[in-house]
């Protein structure tokens, strides 16, 4: 069995947004991500975007009826998430304000976990579920 290739970034997962323009403005001025190589129609939509978080990220486009796009569900056309995505901030308590103040669904208020992280739980405008926190599983080998 082969490992993953030695790169700075080995797992980037791929989501699918129906409104990618207003997901890209949500990753960076709520959520704290960077927007690295994005790709635009004639119109100014996202057709492509690579959103980055410290030494991780996440790339996301359009729902569409492609080759590909046919195995995505929506959380909530498959009635909720199958996974859900975990970051690692520094203040989570600061992250959890601009979550609250962006109006975000949140699901578990930011409070002090028995395994030592501090965080939260909130879904995003389109129901993807997003937990940022202290718990750090890499600095813990």
């Amino acid at each position: 069995m082969s490992g993953p290739k030695d790169t700075r970034v080995s797992l980037m997962p791929i989501m699918r947004y129906t409104d990618c323009n207003k997901a890209v403005d949500m990753f960076t001025k709520v959520f704290g991500f960077t927007e690295g190589n994005s790709f635009r129609d004639d119109n100014g939509n996202v057709q492509h975007a690579e959103l980055w978080f410290g030494n991780g990220g996440i790339m996301i486009g359009p729902v569409a009826d492609t080759e590909f796009g046919k195995h995505m569900r929506q959380p909530r056309q498959a009635g909720g998430v199958t996974a859900t995505v975990f970051a690692v901030v520094a203040d989570p308590d600061a992250h959890f304000e601009r979550s609250k103040a962006a109006g975000l669904e949140i699901l578990d208020p930011i409070k002090n976990q028995d395994y030592g992280s501090r965080e939260y739980s909130v879904r995003d405008p389109e129901g993807f579920i997003w937990t940022f926190g202290t718990y750090d599983a890499a600095g813990t080998k």
